[in-house]
């Protein structure tokens, strides 16, 4: 806005043209006016855009292409006839200087001190990229025919090399020619492995909570499928097979319990002086359950079936007894000698109510 002041309409009262010639003598301020505060020095403040990335010398950052700044402008030579520019600039990052200068030989900017160059310059033949044709070469193709017919020989050679390249890209770019096919493609795409990790997520959080772990899982691998196939768990029985030996176990178990045992009927009979006895027959033999009253009941037989000697009261369960070998059920002799066992509970109450009677019937006589 400096630069308007002296392009306004108002001119003072006191102001002589032929005296003072233009508004800026009059204010005695020259047309630049802050930019020319060191014009005596040769000095011309600009605008200086950075021409190419840099590093700066001071605080080693990065300044990059296009980054604008306020920078002294003074000739320091010629080339030739070209002047050569030197632009001196403070770095935004710190209080370094930056000396840059002109270079009319290579067309170029080249760094005096301050900063050094970040290099991306690459040669345009190495890369294949077009040359553009010199001035000598450019008046020996107007001149010389066997030259332009030379040169004209390598174009063309260099365009077959060039032509399956060409090719290529041309297919590439008919390729992304229909945009939209391709964008519903990619979507339909991106909607299928969104599916699919949701279906992922899911399993996870149901193995997760069926297991209780707190643990993120993994994705599984195809090395951990061909692992967990070879693997096969399996119980060592069977439900089945767990009731099968359970109730042969059950249907093999002796209904009398074990020797020593008996309870409070066993401690009575001992009480009594019965104790091993009273099981015993007449001869020496060991009780049968024939001989102990019970009476074994087939699954058809009802209620009205032949009536049990010494029964079991209402609500007791009838024992069962194993099967025995016939010498035992016909009262023969001992065969061996067999471990005296205590009568069961039922079977003893009634020994010594009828114990309890006989001996009150002896003292009554």
């Amino acid at each position: 806005m400096g630069e308007r002041k002296g392009t306004n309409k108002y001119y003072p009262p006191d102001f002589d043209p032929a005296k003072h010639g233009s508004l800026n003598k009059y204010h005695h301020s020259h047309p630049l006016r802050e930019r020319a505060r060191k014009l005596a020095q040769g000095i011309l403040v600009i605008r200086f855009e950075m021409p190419y990335n840099i590093w700066c010398d001071g605080c080693k950052n990065h300044i990059g292409m296009g980054v604008r700044y306020n920078a002294e402008k003074k000739k320091v030579g010629t080339y030739y006839t070209t002047p050569i520019y030197r632009f001196r600039m403070k770095c935004h990052l710190c209080v370094n200087y930056i000396e840059m200068q002109t270079d009319p030989a290579g067309c170029d900017y080249v760094i005096v001190s301050g900063a050094r160059r970040k290099e991306e310059r690459w040669d345009m033949r190495d890369n294949e990229q077009v040359l553009p044709t010199e001035r000598e070469e450019k008046e020996k193709l107007e001149t010389d025919a066997m030259f332009r017919l030379e040169h004209g020989v390598a174009d063309r050679a260099t365009l077959q090399r060039a032509v399956p390249t060409l090719a290529s890209l041309q297919e590439a770019q008919n390729a992304w020619k229909d945009d939209f096919a391709l964008n519903s493609r990619l979507r339909r795409r991106f909607r299928e492995e969104k599916k699919t990790l949701r279906e992922e997520e899911e399993e996870a959080a149901a193995l997760q909570a069926k297991a209780g772990l707190s643990i993120p899982l993994v994705r599984e691998a195809e090395e951990d499928r061909r692992l967990a196939a070879l693997l096969k768990y399996h119980s060592p029985d069977s439900y089945e097979e767990k009731q099968r030996m359970k109730r042969t176990e059950i249907s093999s178990r002796s209904w009398f319990p074990p020797a020593g045992g008996g309870g409070r009927a066993g401690e009575a009979l001992r009480k009594l002086g019965l104790g091993g006895r009273a099981l015993r027959g007449r001869g020496g033999s060991p009780a049968t359950p024939t001989g102990l009253g019970i009476v074994r009941r087939r699954s058809g037989e009802g209620p009205e079936g032949p009536a049990e000697p010494e029964g079991p009261e209402q609500g007791e369960t009838t024992p069962r007894s194993p099967p025995t070998a016939p010498s035992e059920l016909q009262g023969g002799g001992d065969t061996g000698t067999a471990p005296h066992a205590d009568p069961p509970a039922p079977l003893a109450a009634s020994l010594v109510a009828d114990y309890s009677d006989s001996s009150s019937e002896a003292e009554s006589a």
